[in-house]
């Protein structure tokens, strides 16, 4: 288990550059440095600007940045209630199996309750087999009907550019 040190705080655009450092690591990690595109100035627009996107929690023990976990709001039709969908949850490998990352999730659920959600979801890599041992010893439960879909990219944009005609005045 973690320390007494640890602290659980809410990142600011100050944090950019950290956070910016946590998600290459995690890219890593993942086998995926060569997709990360983002810079510092699109994590503060998007994270901190005038419209956040999304919310960031770094988990710091003694005072070093260990953990992040990057989440927004979803919505449940079924539910008729909001939800958290948890983005990203990293944690450094040398502080990884402290507990830290069961903190982080203990946060979001405290704030999804908080909030009135209905439930916090995720994804998580299918050959990520620590991640998933660790999510399945939380009670969480895998959801194996389901199927994640994803525009990116030039399919993104032809679709976004057919609705110009599909658009009755």
């Amino acid at each position: 288990m973690c320390t007494a040190d640890l602290t659980i705080r809410e990142a600011t655009g100050d944090d950019a550059a950290l956070l910016l450092a946590l998600i290459c690591e995690l890219a890593a990690y993942e086998n995926l440095a060569h997709a990360v595109v983002a810079t510092e100035e699109q994590l503060r627009h998007w994270l901190f600007g005038e419209r956040p996107a999304a919310e960031v929690l770094i988990a710091e023990l003694a005072g070093e940045p260990v953990a992040f976990a990057l989440f927004f709001p979803s919505f449940s039709t079924f539910l008729g209630r909001p939800g958290i969908y948890l983005e990203d949850l990293f944690v450094r490998e040398a502080w990884r199996g402290r507990g830290i990352g069961k903190s982080l999730l203990a946060r979001l659920a405290y704030l999804a309750v908080e909030r009135g959600c209905g439930r916090l979801e995720w994804s998580v890599l299918d050959w990520n087999r620590p991640a998933i041992d660790f999510y399945r010893a939380l009670g969480a439960q895998p959801l194996d009907d389901w199927t994640v879909f994803r525009l990116t990219g030039e399919q993104l944009a032809t679709l976004a550019a057919s609705a110009a005609t599909a658009l009755v005045p």
